[in-house]
């Protein structure tokens, strides 16, 4: 990149918002609808092999195991412009000062750009709603003066965050720390075999969630925590309730949520059921819908048991967390099946 001075000038390209689900499957599909790319945000994360589940007791997130409902941050950008073979630019930065430079570099040669950020730093998130999440995504469509113009996926309303709040969002430390991150895409094929990409994409997501090798990934995964949870001694009431209340905010309170990556899976298969002319899979989007709602019971008993405002039950919780591994599991292997 050549040397850019910043100059005092605002910019703002039109950039048409729409809210989604989730911040990163949002942040990608908006960029490439903008690069005149129609795709929606359940295509996007259906084809980027988003959905997964995983319990990794060795990562602590709070000083608790990490329970993931999704694949790692950054997977749903990498795995869906891989399978579509779009070549996306990415941008690090050493220096905060830098990074914002080449922010406005881009914004002023008219480049509508996703950045990462940590969540904590964003002020128009209300107070009582931000917390240090460090991969939060969000597009950066212009600047007014000292503050910058965005569109936050998960946010129904296009916003505007100061400068110094968006240097700081953008060069946290600590787990996941963005770096400036910045991205766009760079090259977008004139025609994409669309087929093709879901029927891989489903595949990838089946196989990784029936035949992991290890019994902490997929429905595995899901049957180790229903069987730990069964077993937790009844003894540690205060303890058993830190980790069930750690589990509540994991799933449902952390990014879009189990339940939510669920019900965005199930609009992908509906969207996926006419692309592939397979009325079939908008009957197995159904069935996981369904499963969704059983993640969202399953979250409001262990919350209500936290509370004590129900009888802690910790063979419902483990019972709930099977059935919903039982019905996952039978889920994949239609949509195996289906695409024979």
């Amino acid at each position: 990149m050549n040397a850019f001075v910043h100059t005092s000038d605002d910019i703002e390209i039109p950039f048409a918002h729409q809210q989604s689900a989730h911040c990163e499957s949002g942040a990608i599909a908006s960029l490439l609808r903008h690069a005149k790319l129609s795709i929606s945000e359940p295509m996007a994360f259906g084809i980027s092999s988003g959905l997964s589940y995983a319990y990794l007791p060795f990562l602590k997130f709070g000083g608790l195991p990490l329970f993931a409902y999704r694949m790692p941050p950054g997977q749903v950008i990498r795995g869906l412009t891989k399978r579509l073979g779009i070549k996306m630019h990415f941008e690090r930065f050493r220096q905060p000062d830098a990074g914002m430079l080449a922010l406005d570099h881009h914004l002023y040669e008219g480049r509508v750009v996703g950045i990462q950020t940590s969540a904590y730093w964003l002020t128009y998130f209300p107070p009582d709603m931000r917390f240090h999440f460090n991969a939060h995504n969000l597009v950066v469509y212009g600047r007014r003066g000292n503050n910058y113009l965005i569109s936050d996926p998960v946010i129904d309303i296009l916003v505007e965050c100061e400068a110094g709040a968006l240097k700081k969002a953008r060069f946290t430390r600590g787990v996941l720390a963005p770096k400036g991150l910045l991205y766009y895409p760079a090259f977008i094929p004139e025609q994409i075999d669309l087929p093709a990409a879901i029927r891989k994409a489903i595949r990838f997501t089946t196989g990784m969630m029936l035949y992991t090798p290890v019994p902490i990934l997929g429905v595995r995964g899901i049957r180790l925590v229903s069987r730990k949870i069964r077993k937790l001694d009844t003894r540690k009431q205060h303890q058993n309730k830190l980790l069930l209340g750690h589990i509540v905010r994991m799933q449902e309170e952390i990014g879009t949520g189990g339940a939510g990556f669920r019900f965005l899976y199930a609009s992908f298969l509906q969207e996926a059921s006419g692309v592939l002319r397979k009325p079939e899979l908008a009957g197995i989007a159904n069935q996981l819908t369904e499963v969704g709602d059983e993640w969202r019971r399953f979250a409001l008993h262990a919350a209500k048991m936290c509370k004590d405002r129900m009888p802690m039950d910790y063979g419902l919780l483990a019972d709930q967390l099977m059935h919903c591994a039982t019905a996952e599991e039978n889920i994949y292997r239609l949509l195996r099946t289906e695409l024979k």
